[in-house]
């Protein structure tokens, strides 16, 4: 019988190359994956949209993106939240929270990356690049 001998090491069963590694510092940066076939941009997949390659790459992202879709969700929660669709500048498109005021985000507001995880819902955090305009206030 094989017994494995803890001081080798080697590839554990079912890894692959490019997973996303938890223990790095992901709560300042947004990780995500770029298929080393096609060169699409995804965020957590296993296999790529468009091509279905499993060889993926894990890359950094710039964290500034574009608002695409937002909604006010009331659902859950004791105060109204947004969750938005954010394509970031690498061509992904991620869910995550906007910081502000729900009614205030709109598709096309330009975001930067606050926190890469939300300790409650684990999402990423986005604050406006532009602050909207408030002349009536």
């Amino acid at each position: 019988m094989y017994h494995h001998s803890a001081s080798t090491s080697g590839p554990a069963a079912g890894s692959a190359t490019g997973v996303l590694d938890p223990a790095a510092d992901s709560r300042d940066a947004l990780l995500f994956q770029r298929c080393t076939w096609c060169g699409t941009a995804m965020y957590h997949r296993l296999l790529c949209p468009v091509c279905q390659g499993s060889e993926l790459r894990t890359e950094r992202s710039e964290g500034v993106g574009t608002v695409r879709h937002s909604t006010v969700v009331h659902r859950n929660t004791p105060a109204a939240r947004n969750v938005s669709l954010v394509e970031m500048a690498e061509g992904f498109v991620v869910r995550g929270r906007v910081m502000g005021p729900p009614v205030g985000i709109h598709s096309g507001d330009r975001v930067r990356l606050s926190t890469a995880k939300d300790p409650v819902r684990g999402e990423p955090v986005f604050q406006l690049v532009d602050e909207p305009y408030r002349a009536w206030t």
